[in-house]
């Protein structure tokens, strides 16, 4: 498997958003999927990175990238990269792809200069809690992002230094 920076609307990107969106419709029961306004600029290096991992044949299996925030009406501090899109294809889960992702992606926002790393993940991911818990991650004492206000939502933060 091999793990690439890609725009964040190449279309192989959109493919998988696509599949993530999809998948949160049935975990959470509404239509939109995912609502956070998100624009392909705010993956771009420096500022941000989105990756894929594309198995041996060139398929894309798995994304994740981060976005550069600051302090912001929305909960977030100055220096956070926000964790976006972590994502594997049914196919390809349970061969330690997210983890690879996101340890490349901590590395990347490091070296970017930003200090702490943040998610906003919901109740019905139990996979994603778990995989954050285990690399480190700390639930938030205060909410951020898009869905700060829902009760399914949970935040973790974790420290880049």
């Amino acid at each position: 498997m091999r793990i690439e920076p890609t725009p964040y609307d190449h279309p192989d990107s959109v493919k998988l958003q696509a599949e993530v969106l999809a998948e949160y419709v049935v975990r959470y029961g509404d239509d939109e999927g995912d609502a956070t306004p998100l624009d392909a600029s705010m993956f771009t290096p420096p500022r941000g990175l989105y990756l894929l991992a594309y198995d041996p044949e060139g398929r894309p299996v798995a994304s994740g990238a981060w976005r550069g925030q600051e302090e912001n009406g929305e909960g977030y501090a100055d220096g956070d990269a926000e964790l976006k899109r972590m994502y594997v294809i049914p196919e390809a889960r349970g061969l330690g792809l997210a983890r690879r992702i996101l340890a490349a992606l901590e590395d990347d926002a490091r070296a970017a200069g930003r200090t702490r790393m943040v998610l906003e993940t919901g109740t019905e991911q139990p996979e994603a809690i778990a995989l954050y818990t285990s690399s480190g991650y700390a639930p938030s004492p205060a909410k951020f992002g898009h869905y700060r206000h829902h009760d399914n939502s949970l935040c973790f933060v974790k420290p880049l230094a």
